[in-house]
């Protein structure tokens, strides 16, 4: 795609000139309609669970759905890379749907289980294979708008997923979320994988590992900081429940949740609007600055002030997410791209998963609001901290 070289490369950069291009913003859209159910199953599997069920058995099959993504994520990304992506989408949004359709039906415990592993393996692998589309549809220096662009805008995935998770079964029942989210995925999959730009894509002819891309060292340490980082993130939801509790209303944890995610939406549209933040912008500086955000949430002041604090915390999220693809697309092994990607949205949602865990034992041994804050800051650090030891031993991850 050609450039007009009267425009500046600063104005030729923004959000708007992204999504001017030819079939950037289709792509775009489509993915986040197949990604609703990122933000509308969990809770859909809660309602339909919590009718027969106790709480333990729900959260059984929400932790089912998500062992299932982190697992089939990578492996259906590493299909689109040696073949092509819109069989992969189709097959895996069919078994998706049927994972759904099964633990609608609720033959048995067994059963629900493992069709709630199958809905969440066979989530079509749109992150991924949105990713690798940006290079061929948009010239190199609006790659990186489009990768923060595409961070910021899917904070709607979590806004919106619940909403319509709750309007679904209102109107039709407990089982309406469940349905809902396997109509979604199957809107998105019929709009992204007819477009021209996704059914043309090919991935690189390469020599086959194994293990993927994850034989790339700098790869490998990309990842682990991914890890730490979705952590502390993880850790922040169970933090803001605990907060709201004991300020005395437990839904002030949907409005600090939900701030957190208006600061990264508007961090990420600042990040695409001054260009001049990525000349200066490395992984360990981006990770640092993350972690400074989350410090002030140590005061634990009042409500509305939290509600800022949680906001500012959110701010620095999309363009450290944007530095990270960066550095995955440059240090990925040729061919592997897309399974890379999917690696990454794995690393962060395992994360999540442990620091969530892992901050919820914290506050119940403790017993005090603010240490449920303290794990943010420390696992972002960490990260820093690895990112840094390894720039020591390789050439420096940049934006």
């Amino acid at each position: 795609m050609s450039e007009n070289p009267s425009v500046p490369a600063a104005e030729n950069s923004s959000a708007l000139a992204v999504l001017r291009a030819p079939q950037t913003a289709r792509v775009l859209a489509a993915s986040l309609l197949g990604r609703i159910p990122l933000g509308a199953a969990p809770l859909a599997l809660l309602i339909f669970a919590r009718e027969t069920m106790t709480l333990t058995v729900a959260g059984l099959l929400v932790g089912a759905y998500t062992a299932g993504m982190a697992v089939g994520q990578p492996m259906l990304a590493r299909r689109a890379d040696r073949w092509r992506q819109p069989p992969v989408l189709w097959l895996s949004m069919v078994a998706s749907s049927l994972g759904f359709a099964l633990v609608a039906v609720h033959v048995n415990l067994p059963v629900t289980v493992a069709a709630s592993v199958l809905a969440g393996a066979g989530a079509p692998p749109f992150e991924s294979c949105l990713r690798v589309l940006w290079r061929d549809l948009l010239p190199a220096h609006q790659v990186q708008t489009a990768y923060t662009l595409d961070i910021a805008v899917q904070e709607a995935i979590f806004v919106l997923g619940p909403v319509v998770t709750l309007a679904s079964v209102g109107l039709v029942g407990p089982t309406g979320g469940l349905l809902a989210a396997a109509l979604f995925q199957a809107a998105g999959t019929a709009w992204f994988a007819t477009t021209g730009a996704v059914r043309r894509w090919r991935g690189e002819s390469a020599v086959r590992h194994w293990a993927g891309p994850l034989r790339a060292g700098r790869l490998r340490l990309v990842l682990g900081a991914l890890l730490l980082v979705g952590a502390g993130v993880g850790s922040v939801t169970v933090a803001a429940t605990g907060y709201a509790e004991a300020a005395g209303a437990r839904s002030w944890a949907g409005w600090l949740l939900a701030a957190q995610a208006t600061g990264a939406l508007v961090g990420g549209l600042l990040y695409v609007r001054f260009g001049g933040l990525r000349r200066h912008a490395t992984l360990p500086r981006a990770i640092a600055v993350f972690a400074a955000g989350y410090l002030p949430l140590l005061l634990t002041p009042a409500p509305p002030a939290m509600l800022v604090l949680m906001a500012v915390s959110g701010l620095a999220l999309p363009p450290l997410l944007t530095i990270a693809f960066v550095a995955i697309d440059e240090v990925a092994p040729p061919g592997t791209v897309a399974e890379a990607f999917a690696w990454a949205a794995t690393a962060f949602s395992v994360g999540s998963a442990v620091g969530a865990a892992a901050n919820g034992a914290l506050l119940d041994a403790a017993g005090q609001v603010p240490v449920g804050f303290v794990l943010a800051p420390l696992a972002a650090a960490t990260a820093s901290g690895l990112v840094l030891l390894g720039s020591t031993r390789n050439r420096p991850v940049t934006a």
